[in-house]
């Protein structure tokens, strides 16, 4: 009898046990899940073109609150185009850049205040030498108030005279983005010694550290 009672006590404090076990775990699995949920509401995404994405990715990977760039292309009709395929300007794409940033450390005005100066907002379908609508400056808006401080933005440019000529920039709505080839990835970090990142992307990148130093990382 003496048996059968300690072997009962066993069996329920072991279910005791496991139970609270249980217990913990689920609720250290949320804890996590809801951790990780934060984090995940505090990354914002601008997809922004403003020529040639090696130029807009050497720069946007430098600046404090940015989490992450992606290089690809957007605008379009053409589904998972390839560079060849933009690059004839028949796509509708744009090269853009997707931003994925922190809007605690960086607003998305800021952003776009970074945006103005990396590029010229008032040249049609090109950026310097590089032509054709896939260079194009365009937004691409996520939502309203992207949408709102964008064109808010291009008013005050206009007002203020910061440009010679009027501002050509689209603001439109994101439907779609296609990550570029992984070769473009980091391309002017592992090809700077290249004559175009020479010529054209090593003084954008010292014109905005000796300018916007209090944005980089």
């Amino acid at each position: 009898m003496i048996t059968h009672r300690f072997y009962f006590r066993f069996l329920v404090l072991f279910f005791i046990l496991g139970f609270m076990s249980f217990t913990r775990s689920s609720t250290g699995d949320k804890a996590l899940l809801q951790k990780e949920k934060n984090v995940q509401n505090k990354v914002e995404i601008a997809t922004l073109g403003g020529g040639c994405f090696w130029c807009m990715e050497a720069i946007y990977k430098r600046v404090k609150g940015v989490i992450k760039v992606t290089s690809g292309y957007s605008g379009g009709h053409v589904a998972n185009p390839t560079y060849e395929q933009v690059s004839t300007g028949t796509t509708g794409h744009a090269e853009a850049l997707q931003i994925e940033f922190d809007p605690s450390v960086i607003s998305y005005r800021e952003i776009l205040d970074i945006f103005w100066q990396i590029h010229d907002p008032t040249q049609l379908n090109r950026q310097g030498n590089d032509i054709g609508s896939q260079y194009r400056s365009v937004i691409f808006y996520h939502d309203k108030h992207q949408e709102e401080m964008a064109r808010n933005a291009i008013a005050e440019l206009e007002k203020d005279k910061i440009f010679d000529k009027p501002v050509v920039t689209q603001v439109v709505a994101f439907k779609q983005f296609y990550p570029a080839e992984a070769y473009h990835k980091n391309y002017y970090d592992r090809n700077s010694e290249e004559p175009y990142c020479q010529l054209v992307i090593t003084p954008k990148l010292q014109k905005f550290k000796k300018h916007f130093s209090e944005y980089l990382k």
